[in-house]
């Protein structure tokens, strides 16, 4: 009898333990997994449920409709309208029941689709009857008219503009080229997908190219940190750095520069110049590149950033550390993470968040979010990005960066010459801000196999200034 109780006993403690797991699981399945698998794109039960929201609006920050929902003719179904086209269709993202949802609307799904899990409850409370639903609307930092001239600015180049408010953080302008049009996307979605220019990468945030000179600034920042007195130190440039080995680092056209400081070295470039900082600063150097956060996440509203990289290297790796130091070897950079380095620099060191989303509002037009700029960190200190600044006047006014100037305005600004491995020409980088004095746009520009002298990228720059300051 004690044999057959204690069996009893066992039986239920077992069915007691499985009960408990299984309605565990269904909690968690149900708490922390449902909402995840709700609002997946490719979840084709809620694009049933999406069709019968009226999805909301993306503007841009002067209130001009960006990508809206219209009517399908003879149909009580929506489909997502580009006003934009491909000049914002990598800022935006498109929203297809085919092909997903990607960028600022996949991001800010639940606002636009005004939170999907809860319009499936009204959908289910309605008795599965149609639910008249608008979603929120969505106030884009872009600018368009700024965001067009980038984007023409380009013309038949790839690579990528980003205008950033040098105060704010918020992204005026990104434009990533080749693009494609959403409004498209069935017609042309077996060609974008197979094309080698990879015209679905957003470059602006995804791709990673070498810095080159445009690296000298970190490089210059980590000198004026790290090395006493080398402001006012002297350098004899020779037009070569030995690197040993045989090995040695050129100026372009093995130009000759002599007796030089630091300023005078980044005002015309110099690779022997800041190649040998490169070797000096050491680990320095990589501790100040991720002081810039490289090797770091970005935070971000909006967008997504990949991660930019700089190696460390071993004390003997000479070679390697110096050409880290001009932005080249294996360092990597996005070209927001390059106009977030001019905009630190404009804003006396302080890094802010890049944003996309300028504020959100309800079905009635109320702000329901609005942004709030916030800090990154500081990276180094107003004096020595007040020094930066000063050097980058330099360049621009009578240095390398000259095609970047605008009539009545002080830019500032950085170019740079990029050898990669996939072709003998160079990519062309300018990085700037403007004014001088209380700056208030930054920018980043690459142009893929633009040629030396970072000239295309400076020239596109200009347009784009002169957009701003001169509407």
């Amino acid at each position: 009898m004690d044999n057959l109780t204690n069996n009893i006993k066992r039986i239920m403690i077992i069915f007691l333990v499985v009960f408990f797991v299984l309605i565990s699981y269904l909690a968690y399945f149900t708490l922390v997994k449902g909402p995840e698998i709700v609002t997946r794109p490719d979840n084709r039960r809620m694009w049933d449920i999406r069709n019968k929201v009226v999805r909301g609006t993306i503007y841009d920050r002067t209130g001009k409709e960006l990508s809206l929902s219209e009517k399908k003719s003879g149909s009580g179904d929506y489909k997502r309208v580009y006003k934009g086209g491909a000049a914002t269709a990598h800022s935006l993202g498109y929203y297809d029941p085919k092909y997903g949802i990607t960028g600022l609307e996949n991001l800010y799904d639940s606002y636009l689709s005004s939170n999907i899990s809860a319009s499936l409850m009204a959908w289910i409370g309605n008795g599965f009857k149609e639910v008249n639903k608008k979603g929120d609307d969505v106030y884009s930092t872009l600018d368009y008219q700024l965001q067009k001239t980038a984007y023409d600015a380009l013309g038949s180049s790839k690579g990528s503009v980003v205008v950033l408010k040098v105060d704010t953080g918020e992204i005026l302008a990104m434009v990533s080229k080749p693009s494609y049009d959403p409004n498209s996307l069935n017609k042309n979605w077996e060609a974008l997908v197979k094309s080698k220019d990879v015209p679905l990468l957003n470059r602006s945030v995804s791709g990673l190219y070498p810095p080159g000179s445009t690296f000298k600034v970190v490089t210059a920042v980590s000198a004026l940190e790290n090395i006493k007195g080398i402001k006012n130190e002297t350098f004899s440039d020779k037009g070569k750095l030995n690197l040993g080995g045989g090995y040695t680092l050129s100026n372009d056209h093995g130009e000759v520069l002599g007796k030089i400081n630091l300023e005078k070295a980044l005002v015309k470039s110099s690779n022997v110049f800041f190649g040998s900082l490169g070797i000096r600063l050491e680990n320095d150097l990589f501790k100040t590149a991720q002081e810039f956060r490289f090797n770091k996440e970005i935070p971000s509203d909006g967008i997504i950033i990949d991660k930019s990289r700089f190696p460390k290297y071993k004390t003997y790796e000479k070679g390697n550390m110096a050409q880290s130091g001009i932005g080249q070897a294996e360092v990597l950079a996005t070209p927001i993470q390059m106009a977030l380095i001019s905009q630190t620099i404009a804003n006396d060191g302080v890094m802010m968040k890049p944003t996309l989303v300028n504020k959100i509002t309800d079905y009635n037009g109320n702000a329901i979010q609005s942004l709030k700029a916030s800090e990154v960190e500081r990276v180094t200190s107003a004096e020595y990005a007040g020094e930066i600044r000063k050097y980058m006047r330099e360049v621009v006014s009578k240095g390398t960066g000259t095609r970047a100037q605008v009539s009545g305005i002080e830019v500032c600004g950085k170019t740079g010459t990029a050898q990669h491995i996939e072709s003998k020409t160079p990519h062309s980088w300018f990085i700037g801000f403007a004014p001088y004095k209380n700056p208030q746009i930054a920018i980043a520009v690459i142009v893929e196999e633009g040629g030396y002298g970072g000239v295309a990228a400076a020239g596109i720059s200009q347009k784009v200034m002169n957009r701003y300051f001169h509407k």
